[in-house]
């Protein structure tokens, strides 16, 4: 049998690389929960992008967030998010507010798999009471700011995302299952075993 020709292999092998893998969606869809556990999954590194931003800026979001505003926040981002898809491979939560800019959601199109963490603005509301850390929620009614929000970037995350996944009230690992399998028929996939669970 002949092996194909060095060009057909390196289009296979390119097709089948890991690349990033970017989870979108509203705050408290599990971006950074669901990327941990996503990344150990895939033998990739996980990448915050919150976290990065923070690390550029010497502060907290927050802070930066009421010190300069949201334009200021969303001009280190789109850096960040640049900055981030040029490395290595790696699973990427992002910021909520990502894809307002058309800019942000042609690069992660471009640049990514975008799995786009779907869930309901009341369900966030149950897991997001009492956070502080979310400027956008330090509002008399969280639960109408999250409709709003939901309302606003719902058709934005579809946009930009290649698979949309419904975190709604599953547990983490169910939907991490169902990400690696999805991810492994797009030929995507690093997958290594799942790690056993942990005695409850």
């Amino acid at each position: 049998m002949h092996s194909p020709p060095l060009s057909s292999r390196s289009q296979v092998a390119e097709r089948h690389a890991p690349k990033v893998v970017a989870l979108i969606g509203l705050p408290g869809s599990g971006k950074t929960t669901l990327g941990r556990i996503l990344a150990r999954r895939l033998g990739l590194p996980f990448v915050d992008s919150d976290q990065r931003i923070e690390q550029h800026l010497g502060c907290s979001i927050r802070s930066y967030f009421e010190a300069q505003g949201e334009a200021a926040f969303r001009e280190i981002e789109a850096k960040v998010l640049h900055e981030i898809t040029g490395e290595a491979p790696c699973v990427l939560s992002t910021g909520g507010g990502m894809v307002l800019r058309p800019e942000n959601r042609a690069r992660l199109r471009a640049t990514c798999q975008v799995i786009y963490l779907q869930a309901t603005p009341d369900d966030l509301f149950l897991r997001l009471r009492g956070d502080l850390k979310r400027p956008l929620l330090q509002v008399a009614d969280p639960l109408a700011k999250l409709r709003a929000l939901h309302d606003e970037r719902a058709p934005l995350y579809r946009e930009a995302a290649h698979i949309t996944v419904d975190t709604g009230r599953r547990k983490a690992h169910s939907v991490v299952n169902m990400l690696a399998a999805q991810l492994e028929l797009e030929g995507l996939s690093t997958s290594t075993p799942p790690a056993p669970p942990s005695p409850s």
